[in-house]
This record gives structure tokens, sequence and C-alpha cells, in this order.
């Protein structure tokens, strides 16, 4: 299948010529085979997206509030519309099988924006305050929008749709791994409306676009997906113009399991979440913190469940794991399981190498370590890959000295049949996000962490909001 507009830049309602032939070969995870080439942008490609946005929220900041739900209506439609083709796209360009791609990756698209949707026609931009003042909410200006490939139409939706309905332009730059959903999206956005200049898309590496965004003095502010490292490099560039920066990066998050609950079944479903979308979810609950009493069983139900876990080709059918993404993130993976074989932990199921059968892909066999400390650094550094350590613990303070005890601190998981317990362990858990007994916090709710898993929340109400300044007015 060909893939249009992979040789042209998004910029002033128009599909543009780039100023560089420089071009990146786009793979399929599956295959290692390439099946798109893709331009690469400038910072003179960056700056003329920058002008466009600049010249468009002239206009965009004094649309209505009824405008700009109209317009997320339209987008919804047209999405929804075009749903299966962002499925089969996801699937291609990050090895997301079918399935997945269907149920979660391509389904974010709509019910992200329905979350927007229902809390932005509930928000008020003037209240009073209790002394009398009056508090008034507007749009930040021209946004800089960096988005990453693990799940890229899921990060998308979470930066464009609340600048659209904050009343902000954008350019944006996504990861140049899976740029095709990032296209097919510019293309919905045309499709439905959005007027010229208020949506702007740039491919290019993050040292070069990214930056140039990063540093330009007309974007108010930056929105970042990706890695501590690619965080702070955005937030060194933006200090030069002291512009807001909002981040979402990486996660160590604990999954704490008491011996008054379901073992066998919380162990179950930690593993299969941990392993969902091949491991590459920044908020994968990769640290199984289990009781010292029934820690033997949790063991032995992780290596069972583990070793039901599939891998297979995305193309079919199934609820298997498909490919890493990348050879660069096949080489981290393969790296982080030999690192904790040398630290002492018991591997009891995978390791390392492809799994039987696999000559081709990146894929990597689902793999569990027991017998781990939290000092160990395959507990302490983000793996991103299907590989899961489970750690004891003595008591409920122990279990949250653990989980509390890493630089990341995106989200976290409770199993316990004790509703007090849960309560008391959550309010002192370090993560922006508690998940408990199998549950997920829902869309519209705020998604971000503590530390160095970012600044900042998605989603709802409060994402609207990051791409706000508040101004206050006295009584008159």
């Amino acid at each position: 299948m060909a893939y249009a507009n992979t040789d042209e830049f998004y910029i002033n309602g128009q599909w543009v010529t780039p100023k560089s032939n420089q071009t990146i070969a786009v793979i399929d995870p599956a295959s290692e085979e390439e099946f798109a080439r893709l331009t690469m942008g400038t910072e003179e490609d960056a700056n003329n997206a920058v002008a466009a946005a600049k010249e468009a929220y002239k206009t965009w900041k004094h649309s209505t509030k009824a405008q700009r739900l109209e317009l997320i209506d339209s987008i919804l439609a047209v999405y929804e519309r075009r749903n299966e083709e962002f499925a089969q796209a996801i699937s291609r360009e990050m090895g997301a099988p079918i399935k997945l791609a269907r149920e979660q990756q391509a389904a974010v698209g709509l019910s992200h924006v329905k979350a927007f949707r229902k809390a932005f026609a509930a928000y008020d931009f003037e209240s009073t305050l209790p002394n009398g003042d009056c508090l008034v909410h507007g749009p930040i200006g021209v946004c800089g929008l960096i988005t990453p490939w693990n799940w890229p139409i899921n990060q998308i939706v979470l930066k464009v749709i609340p600048a659209l309905a904050a009343g902000c332009t954008m350019v944006m730059k996504p990861s140049e791994l899976t740029p095709i959903s990032a296209i097919l999206y510019a293309e919905v956005l045309h499709e439905a409306g959005v007027p010229a200049g208020v949506f702007n898309l740039v491919h290019g590496e993050g040292p070069v676009v990214g930056a140039a965004l990063s540093k330009h003095k007309d974007i108010a502010m930056m929105s970042f997906t990706g890695s501590t490292r690619g965080g702070t490099a955005v937030t060194r560039d933006a200090a030069e113009t002291v512009k807001r920066v909002a981040l979402e990066l990486g996660g160590k998050s604990p999954n704490i399991i008491f011996a008054d609950t379901d073992v066998a079944k919380a162990v179950t479903k930690g593993v299969r979440t941990c392993f969902n979308n091949t491991g590459q979810s920044c908020d994968s609950p990769t640290r199984m913190l289990v009781e010292e009493s029934v820690y033997d069983l949790a063991v032995e139900a992780a290596k069972e469940a583990g070793a039901k876990v599939q891998v297979g080709v995305p193309s079919e059918d199934g609820r298997h794991i498909g490919p890493l993404a990348s050879q660069m993130q096949f080489d981290k993976v393969q790296s982080m399981i030999e690192m904790a074989i040398e630290e002492g932990a018991t591997l009891i199921t995978g390791g390392l190498g492809k799994p039987e059968g696999f000559d081709k892909g990146y894929y990597v066999r689902p793999t569990i370590f027991a017998n781990v400390n939290n000092q160990m650094r395959i507990a302490q550094e983000e793996v991103f890959g299907p590989v899961l350590t489970i750690i004891p613990f003595k008591d409920e303070a122990d279990a949250i000295e653990i989980a509390n005890d890493t630089l990341y601190g995106l989200s976290s998981y409770i199993s316990s049949g004790d509703k007090e317990k849960i309560k008391r362990v959550a309010l002192q858990l370090e993560a922006g996000m508690v998940n408990v007994n199998g549950g997920y916090i829902a869309s519209g709710s705020p998604f971000g962490g503590y530390k160095q898993s970012g600044i900042g929340r998605e989603g709802g109400a409060i994402g609207i909001e990051e791409f706000m300044e508040t101004k206050v007015i006295s009584q008159y």
C-alpha cells in the first residue's frame, strides 16, 4: 500500500514541498523492510510553519466556544469514517497487532476526543473568585507539539484537540518512526475544516525541527511526549525564551499485590498489562511488588501467565504481541535483559534472542525476572519492552517505600481486598495515577506524573487548561 504526502508538509492549510530533499526510510518492524520514504524538515520549514500558525492565531483566538465545539464534532465524524485507515497504518508503522491497533491504538482517537468535547462543553472561561475578582482563562498562543511513536494517535489527540479547544494554533512534529498516522490525522483535520494555519505538520529530527520549535520566539508553549532525555533537551531549548513546557516522559510503575486479594488473578492481569503493546507504554506496570507471604505463589502464576503470551505478526488477528518498533528499541531491550541476568535476577520465562520461528522483525521473547531487588538497574531503568520484574515486600510500609524508590512517578497499580488499605497506600504513592484492582483511569481523567515522569497533565478539562493562560481582573 502506498501512502500519500510522505514527501510534503502540511503548512497553512496546504501540502507543501519541504526545503530539503533529505529523506529517510520508514521501516516495517515486522519485516525490517522499507515501505515508505519520509522527507525530513529543516529549521526553515519549522519557521514557515510557525509563521503560518502565528498569523492564524490572530483570528482563531477570537473564535467562539460554539465554533470550536462544531469543529471538534466535524473532526470526530471524519476520523470515525477513516478509523480503519489509522488501525492499518499504526499496525504497519509500529508493529502493533491489528486487533490492538483497532481496539486500543486507533480507538483512542475517538474516546479521547469525546472526553475532551464533554469537558469543553461544560467548561467556563470566566468565573468569580471569593474575593469578587474575575478569573479569566484564554489561549496561550502558538504551541509546538512533539509526539512519540509508541501510542502515536493517542498522543496526537491529547495535544491537538485541547489546543484547538483552548483557542491555540500549533505546529506538530511527530516521531519519524510513525509518520503515517500523523499524516492521516492532518488529512482528517483538513477535511473537517480546521482553518488554514491553525494546525501545521512538519517532519524531522528532534535536534533539528524539535529544537527549532523549542527555541522559537513566537512559540508560547512546548508540549512534548517522549524520553526523559528528550524532555530535558526541549526544556533547555525552551528556557532561552521563557516559554511554558509540558512534559509527559518515562515511568517505572509499581504494581503492588497484597496477600488479601486473588493473587493469581492479579498477577495474571499484571503480566498482561505489562506486556500490552509489546511493553512499549510509559505507564506499564513493570515492577510487580508482591507481599512476601504469597511471593512464591505469585512467581508461579507469573511464569504460567508469561508462558501463555504469544508472539505473532501484526497482520494476524488475535491477542498476541507484535515486534518492537525499531532496531534501536530491539537492541536496548536485549541489553537490558542481559544486564538483569548479569545482576543475578532469576529468569523464569523468556530471555535473550528472538522467539522461535522469527528470523526477521524486531521480535523479542516476553521475559519475566524473579528474585529482583529494587537496587538492581533492571528495577530502576525503563526498559520499554515486554520485560517484568517481581520484587518481594514485607508489609504495607515496605511496599510504599519500594514503590516510591524510583526517579519516576507516572502511574501505579494496587490489588487488595481492603478498601481502607487501598486508600491509605494510594495517598502515599508518589505517582500521578493509581489504578486499583485491575481497573484503569477513564478517558477524560488527567494523565501525567511526578518527578522525572514529567510536568503537567493531559486529558479532560485539566488537559485543556494546560494550553491556557490565567488572567485576573479586579472588581469594577
